[in-house]
């Protein structure tokens, strides 16, 4: 095989890669929610623990997907900017200096709808798919 060839099918197979396509998920809170709309900033700053309470709508609580879930890993890479590793080490040095403790993780959209739903003040994220009746999408500002 010449040379030429097979860098034209190394070329391609990378360029296939720089595609990535993510599930459309969203931000979401509960009807009952006073949070209307949050900036990149205070989401960033809400699921790394730097914000729990915002003046228009008091406290905030984050609840999380557990880690294996693909909507886990969509989450952090388009609204944080972040891998799920690099979270990981996050609170890894939050939790063993004692300033933090991660937000709570559940199964799936679903238990995640339910937990919003238990909690006004609770603020998730789900594949926009799974949206269920109920739920409110927040609008994130740049």
């Amino acid at each position: 095989m010449p040379q030429t060839f097979v860098k034209i099918i190394i070329i391609g197979l990378l360029s296939g890669l720089g595609s990535v396509t993510w599930a459309d998920v969203v931000v979401v809170v509960s009807e009952k929610s006073p949070i209307q709309a949050l900036t990149s900033t205070q989401l960033t700053d809400i699921y790394l623990g730097r914000l729990t309470r915002l003046p228009e709508a008091g406290s905030v609580v984050p609840v999380d997907q557990v880690e294996q879930s693909n909507t886990h890993h969509d989450f952090y890479q388009q609204y944080l900017g972040r891998t799920p590793a690099q979270i990981r080490a996050h609170w890894s040095r939050l939790i063993f200096t004692g300033r933090g403790q991660p937000p709570k993780a559940v199964e799936s959209d679903a238990a995640m709808a339910e937990a919003l739903r238990r909690n006004p003040s609770a603020i998730g994220y789900m594949d926009s798919e799974t949206l269920p009746e109920g739920m409110r999408v927040i609008d994130i500002e740049s």
